[in-house]
């Protein structure tokens, strides 16, 4: 329980400051490397660095576009099969963040476990 708490906010912590510098990509960087050094056991290694980032992508939308009243969601949420709700664009942006962390983190830990072997 402890390993996971802290692989949540290592998580957190390293797709900031890497999307600070890096593009969308980044947060793949922060479940991989997480992985490898905190070693999570079965469904965890996924869903830790899934909920990480889905909830750092979902805050960070929510937060970016709530300052210009989401107009932009709006617009993109049209295009989107999505009924025009932003708020649903904001939980699809999540998913595909946490979905990208979640398969780069089980990639670092059977990286660890070929390693070792």
């Amino acid at each position: 329980m402890k390993t996971n708490i802290i692989n949540f906010v290592i998580t957190i912590i390293m797709a900031l400051l890497l999307s600070l510098y890096l593009p969308w990509w980044s947060v793949m960087v922060a479940g991989f490397v997480s992985a490898l050094f905190f070693s999570l056991k079965k469904a965890a290694v996924f869903f830790v660095p899934f909920l990480a980032v889905f909830c750092f992508w979902a805050i960070y939308a929510f937060i970016v576009s709530s300052a210009n009243d989401f107009t932009l969601a709006k617009k993109i949420a049209v295009l989107l099969p999505l009924g025009g709700n932003p708020y649903v664009l904001i939980l699809v942006t999540g998913l595909v963040g946490g979905l990208a962390s979640g398969v780069a983190a089980v990639f670092g830990k059977q990286l660890v476990g070929l390693v070792r072997k």
